[in-house]
């Protein structure tokens, strides 16, 4: 898979260094000379050029990326990046990131955003998932049919605890896709039996969030 990252900073060059052991193949792009530090990420291409500019990115041969990740720590700058990917170059696939959470409304299909990552909010998320048990935490948002990834640890007095996968009637546009029940991971099958503790993550439609909260929550009739 042939991937390309607007911004080498910290972030952007963390993210290649990942992707580049998983075996992808990696372009950084950046208009700042001091950015272009090569050695740090050797196996990757690099290319000094403004992202936001059509010739820059004809010559990073942008149709030719299937994934493209805007990686800036300018919103207005990743926005730019996502759209021209996605309209100009029809990129299946554009992650943006969102430096301010008060812009993360403007990081959507509109803008060409497929997915779009605030590391504030997901470092706050993460903080309300180690701790919170029986509430709905969402992790991450992906702009196409305004779907979240949210997870929910299931308290012990859950009434769905002990009820197969397969017989429980999930709300319309949500997706249970994975159980993390201690140090497994869990792909979901109608026969697998939910546990109290039991990590649950979904994607679900933002209009559902409520009602899915709702389901799992309900008590067990001895727990009152």
């Amino acid at each position: 898979m042939r991937v390309a990252i607007a911004g080498a900073g910290a972030v952007g060059r963390s993210i290649a260094g990942e992707l580049l052991e998983n075996g992808h193949e990696v372009l950084l792009v950046d208009k700042a000379p001091t950015a272009i530090s090569v050695e740090r990420v050797p196996q990757a291409e690099w290319l000094l050029a403004d992202a936001c500019e059509i010739t820059s990115l004809d010559e990073a041969a942008l149709q030719r990326c299937n994934v493209v990740i805007a990686a800036t720590g300018d919103d207005k700058v990743n926005l730019v990046v996502s759209l021209l990917a996605k309209t100009e170059y029809g990129v299946p696939r554009v992650v943006a990131r969102v430096n301010n959470p008060k812009n993360e409304w403007l990081f959507n299909e509109a803008w060409g955003v497929d997915v779009a990552v605030s590391t504030p909010r997901l470092m706050s998320a993460l903080v309300e998932e180690a701790v919170s048990v029986g509430d709905l935490v969402r992790l991450l948002r992906f702009s196409h049919g305004d779907a979240n990834l949210v997870e929910l640890t299931l308290p012990p007095e859950a009434a769905l605890a002990g009820t197969r996968v397969g017989d429980v009637e999930w709300p319309e546009d949500t997706s249970l896709v994975t159980i993390i029940r201690g140090t497994r991971v869990l792909t979901p099958a109608k026969d697998d039996v939910l546990e109290a503790g039991d990590e649950l993550l979904f994607v679900a439609a933002q209009a559902r969030e409520e009602q899915l909260e709702q389901l799992l929550s309900v008590r067990r009739a001895d727990a009152f």
